[in-house]
């Protein structure tokens, strides 16, 4: 707008506030307002075509992709159009033993689940630890599938053979300082079966700096474990261009306190650190960046932030890609990733069917922000006994119920241009370019791991927030509000038992135990002996990519844990900040 246009409007706000408004807080008696209204003196120097732009166009503001599919769901129920046979991992899951992950899979798949295997791995096979270690104990298949050797990844795999096999169907792996391990099987079970590396289409979390500041699974000191995802990078670069090989996350730094704009600048910086990575190792930036995803920023109740911080991160990376990295290719500036909100840190045990509500509202600032209106966790997620079906039909019918009821997803960007919107987009984006820059004079990511500083301000907001919620200054139903004697707490009962049986998952342990110690007494031991010195030899020459030695070790059987314990004696362990 004009000069002319917006000094009227800042007239007629002053005369809205001194008189319209006034007269409402009188009558209430109160100081201010609780809300709040905006114009277009709040977006004054606004560009539309420069920082919105139109979806799947720079700088991605309004959306990645200039169309959505989720509508289609609304006309295939009709009837009125075909699914489309995309490659995807299915439901994130792992259990107990190999034999029962691969159990689960198969039952459901006899209900219908289509996917490949989105695998859990259990605490131990995540830090990289062997099940018969001392440290293992009483985790051995507790929050995932326990995998000790090839073994365990080929049984796995029966339950995706056919036309679920390894070049048919897509898998996720969540695992980080461990990552080339399980590469290495997938990659060694792949050739057992003759089935061309190139072929493979995987995703891996691969993310050791987020789990260094904010959740806890690191092995090696941080350069070593750079190192190792390096050699990620390049090997999938050079041999498997449908396999992701990092997930760049920063949900985990949401969930452990990072206020939005600290989770955008952190995810960021280390996305940053990542794609430096590949360019260091004298790879095209424009060749591998399609291979890199994101995984999602977390969320919170803040429905507006939300939107708005989703919408900032496609703007901010996409001038990062083209000004930064000087990538040429416009599929170099977009961000591969869900985008969806997964609020599993908003839910609480207490009245635990309010969850679904919160979910929803997850769901709706998810597609509003530009991306699939997922609701999720499902309503018992802090219960801690895995996920009922009953609650999986209530998340998956709740997210149909936006989409083909509501309409959720018929409009892409549905904020732009709203002065609202656009004010917080150009604050949270400000906020995270003034963390980024600080993080860049530190001398980047991992610098700024080093000296704590992420670590500090991700504890800082944590312990705000914390502080917020026990003195009611953040409400959250149910916990510290609305607690009256007649409040009811809603209950729901199960109609179909849990897939996984309680009594194999307290049996698990020891057949996993039983297991590993048959591999290693059939197996060469002379074999993994040599395998795994000729490891070590490689792990001290720096430019050696590790995969191809660590598919050796996998070949003979050698453990996890084996591989872990001959790489430590090279690279050290990793002693976090602020320990003693």
């Amino acid at each position: 707008m004009d000069k002319d246009n917006l000094a009227e409007i800042e007239k007629r706000k002053q005369n809205w506030e001194e008189v319209t408004l006034q007269k409402t807080l009188w009558r209430y008696r109160l100081q201010q307002s609780p809300t709040r209204f905006y114009t277009p003196l709040d977006v004054k120097d606004h560009d539309f075509l420069e920082k919105v732009g139109f979806p799947g166009e720079y700088p991605y503001t309004a959306g990645t992709y200039p169309s959505t599919v989720f509508p289609l769901m609304r006309l295939r129920a009709r009837g009125a159009a075909q699914a489309v046979d995309v490659r995807r991992a299915g439901m994130y899951s792992g259990y107990g033993t190999s034999e029962d992950c691969r159990d689960f899979y198969k039952s459901m798949q006899a209900r219908g689940w289509g996917g490949g295997p989105n695998i859990a791995f259990d605490l131990p096979t995540q830090c990289g630890y062997d099940s018969d270690d001392a440290m293992a104990r009483g985790e051995v298949g507790r929050v995932g599938v326990a995998i000790d050797t090839l073994r365990d990844f080929e049984v796995v795999y029966e339950a995706f053979t056919g036309d679920r096999d390894l070049d048919k169907t897509a898998s996720n792996f969540t695992i980080n300082p461990t990552t080339n391990i399980t590469l290495a099987m997938y990659f060694v079970l792949a050739e057992k079966r003759g089935i061309p590396l190139e072929k493979l289409v995987a995703t891996t979390q691969n993310d050791i700096l987020k789990e260094i500041v904010a959740r806890g699974t690191y092995i090696f000191p941080i350069k070593p474990s750079m190192r190792m995802t390096r050699d990620s990078i390049v090997f999938c670069a050079e041999h498997t261009p449908q396999l992701n090989p990092v997930s760049i996350s920063g949900y985990h730094m949401r969930e452990a306190g990072a206020t939005a704009a600290q989770t955008l600048a952190f995810t960021l910086s280390n996305a940053i650190a990542y794609f430096q990575l590949g360019v260091d190792a004298g790879l095209d930036v424009d060749k591998f960046s399609g291979q890199m995803t994101f995984l999602t920023l977390g969320g919170s109740m803040d429905f507006y932030t939300e939107i708005a911080v989703r919408r900032a991160e496609r703007r901010m990376w996409a001038k990062i890609m083209r000004e930064r990295f000087k990538a040429k290719e416009p599929r170099s500036w977009i961000q591969r990733q869900p985008g969806v909100l997964f609020l599993a840190s908003v839910t609480t045990k207490q009245r635990p069917l309010n969850n679904l509500t919160r979910a929803v509202v997850g769901g709706m600032a998810s597609a509003m922000g530009g991306y699939a209106p997922l609701v999720a966790p499902p309503y018992d997620e802090p219960l801690g006994l895995g996920w009922s079906l009953e609650a999986q039909q209530l998340a998956e019918d709740a997210m149909r119920i936006l989409i083909c009821e509501a309409g959720i997803s018929d409009v892409v960007d549905p904020f732009a241009g709203s002065y609202f919107m656009e004010s917080l987009t150009d604050k949270i984006e400000e906020e995270a370019w003034e963390i980024i820059n600080k993080i860049d004079e530190m001398g980047g990511a991992v610098a700024a791991i080093e000296n704590g500083f992420i670590q500090r301000e991700i504890s800082r907001s944590a312990y705000e927030f914390q502080k917020g919620i026990e003195t009611g200054m953040n409400v959250v139903v149910g916990v510290n509000a609305f607690l009256g004697e007649n409040e009811l707490e809603v209950e729901t009962s199960r109609l179909v038992a849990h897939p996984y049986d309680p009594k194999k998952r307290d049996e698990a342990e020891q057949r996993q135990l039983d297991n590993l110690a048959k591999v290693k007494q059939e197996r060469d031991s002379e074999a993994v002996k040599a395998s795994l010195k000729r490891l070590k030899e490689a792990a001290e020459d720096e430019s050696v990519n590790l995969i191809p030695p660590l598919m050796e070790c996998v070949k003979l059987y050698a453990s996890e844990g084996e591989m872990v314990d001959t790489l430590k004696e090279v690279f050290g362990e990793y002693k976090a900040y602020g320990t003693v």
